[in-house]
């Protein structure tokens, strides 16, 4: 229940008005909460919601703005991030492996989705050459700093908050630890 509250929030975070400096959501985090906590069977759900809500934003929020084939390369990152979310989060969470999907969430996004603008002509429409190229991913960096931020604070608060609750209640714990 927990990774659809926190899809939710992912949601919302996109949609609700906020300062275009802002650009504060939750979608990294989720995705990747989403991915440790659920089986591979309920996957398709926030990849639909999420694919929605572009279009929404796109189509109605940017006035028309049409959907091109960089949204493909956002796309398939949303359902490439549920993947990495199991495969680093899902089986032994540590701090460790917290913190390296709080850096590689983000950070993949960054990579894909800046590449998808400039080869697709997104936005901007950035050559394409190698200063395009760099011109694209200069342009992303804010964002990637505000997806840097909100994902550790994500990630923090989904596995963190469980985590100190065990721990303030010893017998959970002790449940917990015996699998029970």
């Amino acid at each position: 229940m927990a990774a659809y509250l926190l899809l939710l929030v992912a949601v919302l975070s996109r949609v609700i008005p906020h300062a275009p400096w802002w650009s504060f959501t939750a979608v990294t985090g989720s995705l990747l909460y989403f991915g440790a906590r659920r089986p591979w069977r309920e996957m398709l759900a926030p990849l639909a919601a999420l694919i929605a809500t572009d279009c929404y934003l796109t189509l109605f929020r940017y006035h028309g703005y049409s959907i091109g084939w960089d949204s493909a390369f956002t796309w398939g990152w949303y359902l490439a991030a549920m993947v990495l979310g199991a495969a680093l989060l899902g089986k032994r969470l540590t701090l460790k492996r917290g913190a390296a999907g709080a850096l590689l969430g983000p950070t993949s996004f960054f990579l894909v989705s800046n590449f998808g603008v400039w080869a697709c002509g997104g936005f901007d429409s950035y050559p394409h050459t190698l200063s395009g190229l760099v011109a694209c991913y200069w342009a992303g960096v804010p964002f990637y700093r505000n997806d840097l931020l909100a994902t550790a604070l994500v990630l923090a608060v989904a596995f963190g908050v469980p985590a100190l609750v065990r721990r303030m209640n010893p017998a959970r714990a002790q449940e917990a630890l015996a699998g029970k």
